[in-house]
């Protein structure tokens, strides 16, 4: 059986475990940081308003008819705490999609307008 030579100078035994050491922290922080990037998800791109939107498209229509009035949608907007702009970035100018939240407010707001309740008074 071999034995391993032992160094003649105790400081480059030293040396040589803190540099590996060192070494070793930084590959550590390399594949960490490499793991992090790889779990990130994907970009996945949001389903935008059109024609493979048919339920989203009929609920518009209703809304607009139900907005036809003047200020309405000033009320609504205040009603659902959004900007008038994103009302109408969801209802007129199809750039945007709401979430599952607004969109069930937006339909209990268009079903209490035609149960004869404003429930943004």
């Amino acid at each position: 059986m071999s034995t391993l030579p032992v160094p003649s100078h105790p400081n480059l035994v030293a040396t040589l475990i803190d540099e590996l050491a060192q070494a070793a922290m930084v590959g550590t922080k390399e594949l960490q940081a490499r793991y992090r990037r790889s779990r990130r998800p994907a970009h996945v791109p949001c389903r935008q308003p059109g024609k493979t939107t048919p339920m989203w498209n009929n609920l518009v229509e209703n809304l607009r008819i139900e907005l036809a009035q003047r200020g309405t949608q000033a009320r609504l907007a205040r009603y659902m705490g959004l900007p008038r702009q994103r009302i109408h970035d969801f209802l007129k100018s199809n750039s945007r999609m709401p979430d599952a939240e607004t969109t069930l407010r937006l339909f209990h707001w268009l079903l209490e307008r035609r149960s004869g309740r404003d429930p943004s008074l």
